[in-house]
């Protein structure tokens, strides 16, 4: 788990002409990461600054634009293990997909597959055995409890 990649941003294209390109980001700050992998190649950071829908960012290794244009829809990562350690209470998005759930009473109910957040806090899309899915808010009535094997769902909530 503590090398798995993490998602921190995609390239969604060139900005400008000289190398710099158009990040989404799914971190609030990139800058504690020098270095990212971008499909097996290292990216190194060098600036980056609010743009539009999200990021611009400059790389020492995109000298062009033709050279960010050819990376759009690259996904920037870093090994789990990079990442802050936690508080109590706290999880991390890629932490939970995957993770298979339970109800309080035992039953088997499927696997995390997407977290959503709408605004009022994160909200977990689990994947039933026949491919049917059903949204739980990630609070603590709802999700009494979970770890790094299970995620335990209350049987109030289960669609």
């Amino acid at each position: 788990m503590s090398d798995r990649p993490v998602t921190l941003a995609v390239i969604i294209g060139a900005h400008g002409v000289t190398g710099e390109v158009r990040l989404k980001l799914f971190t609030e700050d990139l800058k504690p990461y020098p270095a990212l992998d971008a499909a097996g190649r290292t990216l190194t950071l060098k600036s980056i600054r609010p743009g539009p829908n999200g990021a611009v960012a400059r790389f020492t290794e995109i000298p062009d634009r033709n050279t960010a244009e050819a990376l759009r829809g690259t996904e920037l990562t870093v090994p789990r293990s990079a990442l802050p350690p936690l508080a109590e209470g706290e999880y991390y998005h890629a932490d939970l997909i995957g993770l298979p759930c339970l109800s309080t009473e035992g039953e088997t109910l499927g696997t995390v597959v997407l977290i959503e957040n709408f605004g009022a806090g994160d909200v977990i899309e689990i994947e039933r055995p026949d491919g049917k899915r059903f949204m739980v808010p990630m609070r603590l009535e709802a999700v009494p409890e979970w770890n790094n094997e299970r995620l335990l769902i209350d049987t109030a909530f289960i669609a």
